[in-house]
This record gives C-alpha cells, sequence and structure tokens, in this order.
C-alpha cells in the first residue's frame, strides 16, 4: 500500500509550505472549492502547522445524501478535534442531483454510473498532496450514511488508494461485492438504532428485496464478513472486545500483514456520534505506530 502511495508523491511532488500559504495560494479553502478531474472540493486546514514545513496528515470525508462539501466543515463539532491534532479536513463534493437540491455520489451496484466516483476521490487524493502540503502516508478516506458507503466501495475497489478507511453508517448496497481487490485497514462505525440505514440494509425501491430493480441497502454484518475474507483472517469472531466511551468496539488481530479491521457499534441513531473523530484518529494513529 504504501509504495503505490509514495509513488503519486514521486509523480506530483510535495509542495513543502506552510498549509496557509498553500491553500491560499491555489485559492481555494472553506467556501471555495477546489477544482479537479470530475469535480471540486473544500479544504479546511488546522492553524499550526509544523515549524520544519513538514507535511501534514489529513481525513477526506465523503458527505452523506442531500448534502455538500461545504456542510461537512460547517459540522464543527467533527472536524475542530480533526484540525485541533493537526490534520487537514478535505470535503470532496458529490454530484448535483436532477430535479432535487443536494448532491449524492453514483456507485450503486446494477445502476448507471454518472461519475468514475473512484477515479474522482483519487484526483482530490492527487491534488491536495501537490498542492495542499499532504502526508501521502497519513491520508484517511472517511464518509457519512452514503459517504460512508462510498468509502466502503473505494477500499473495496482501490485498497491503496488511501493509507486507511473509516466509513461511518454506510456500508455496501445490494447484491453485495463478490469480494474485494485487496487487503485494507477499516474501521467501520454504526449505530445500534439506526433506522436510516440498518445493520441489516433496508429496501427503498421496490416491494421486495428479490424484486427486478429493487434498491436496497446492504447488510452491514455481510459486509464485515467480507472484509474478514478480504483480509484473510483467521476466525469469524473477533479476537479482542473493548469499550471506549460510548463505543464498544469488535477487532480482528489474525489477518493478513498490513492489514486492520475493527467494527464499533453505538447505542444511537443515524448520526455522527459525540467522540467519533478522536476515536477514529486515535485507531489511524495507531496503525501508524504499528507500522
Amino acid at each position: 500500500m504504501k509504495r503505490q502511495i509514495a509513488s503519486v508523491t514521486a509523480a506530483l511532488g510535495t509542495v513543502a509550505i506552510g498549509c496557509f500559504s498553500a491553500s491560499h495560494a491555489f485559492g481555494c479553502d472553506r467556501e471555495t472549492p477546489c477544482t479537479v478531474y470530475g469535480g471540486d472540493y473544500h479544504i479546511a486546514l488546522p492553524e499550526s502547522v509544523p515549524q520544519s514545513g513538514s507535511p501534514i496528515p489529513a481525513v477526506v470525508f465523503i458527505h452523506g445524501f442531500g448534502s455538500s462539501g461545504q456542510n461537512v466543515l460547517r459540522n464543527t463539532g467533527m472536524i475542530d478535534p480533526m484540525l485541533a491534532r493537526g490534520y487537514a479536513v478535505i470535503a470532496p463534493n458529490g454530484m448535483a442531483m436532477q430535479h432535487r437540491n443536494g448532491r449524492s455520489w453514483s456507485f450503486m451496484p446494477n445502476r448507471p454510473k454518472l461519475r468514475d466516483e473512484v477515479a474522482f476521490l483519487t484526483s482530490v487524493r492527487d491534488d491536495i498532496i501537490a498542492k495542499h502540503n499532504i502526508d501521502p502516508q497519513r491520508v484517511l478516506l472517511s464518509g457519512f450514511s452514503i459517504g460512508g458507503s462510498m468509502t466502503s466501495y473505494v477500499a473495496c475497489e482501490k485498497p491503496d488508494a488511501f493509507s486507511a478507511y473509516a466509513p461511518l453508517a454506510g456500508s455496501f448496497w445490494r447484491p453485495h461485492p463478490d469480494g474485494c481487490n485487496g487487503n485494507v485497514q477499516l474501521f467501520h462505525t454504526h449505530g445500534w438504532r439506526d433506522g436510516t440505514v440498518p445493520l441489516e440494509g433496508r429496501v427503498l425501491r421496490g416491494a421486495d428485496i428479490r424484486d427486478v430493480g429493487s434498491l436496497a441497502q446492504g447488510d452491514v454484518f455481510r459486509a464485515m464478513e467480507i472484509w474478514r475474507e478480504t483480509n484473510d483472517c483467521v476466525h469469524l469472531k473477533a479476537d479482542s472486545f473493548k469499550t471506549e466511551g460510548q463505543f464498544w468496539i469488535r477487532k480482528w488481530e489474525r489477518c493478513l500483514p498490513g492489514s486492520a479491521l475493527e467494527f464499533a457499534i453505538f447505542d444511537g441513531g443515524h448520526v455522527i456520534p459525540e467522540g467519533w473523530a478522536d476515536m477514529a484518529l486515535n485507531w489511524f494513529e495507531g496503525l501508524q505506530k504499528e507500522s
């Protein structure tokens, strides 16, 4: 994984200047989007940056259905803890939806793809590395709801695109993938009482999950089985369990070298829970220490 991401850095180069200088130099920020192949994104940068000009870590966070990158960066309860820890927060924009307000993502199985979303998100990654002094080895891809689903599909299709993945309240849709293209470092979080994206999924279009043309969310438990198979984990059951604040966390430890797999649930609904940002970053930084 690191070899492929490093090759991107070698090809593009890294702008070794302070974060504020970099963002203003390219004319984009929280409100003004940065344009890349296939779309655009917004960026928020931490107030303090390394005096040495060393590259900084980043979270690329994919918004939910009907939202936008701007709205992600207005969620101060989530992004402020990330910025305080020295992370840049990057919020790509989904495609504008036809005949309704808001944006979303085009990745549903067996449905027309209006944009190559994996290529778009990869171009966002390349752009932030080249222009905003982002460390290519420390880029976490995450997202909420359908953004969590989009995160899962990138991890499945192109596992080396980002350093690690943290989908939240969203996963695969039906039909589930037959398999993924390589082992991943992934931490899924979901609300026990989520009724919008239930753990077992739900049918959104069609009277029955077996109907031709039905649109149905996937089963998160099946998704975790796919990730265990992808990472070649020894056991079906988790190897360790812990409670961290409101989160109950299951971890599979005997898997392929370089992989990681954890699953957290909390007693809540379809929300970004308090404390999630710090928990996700603690996990991500723990991966860096282990590598």
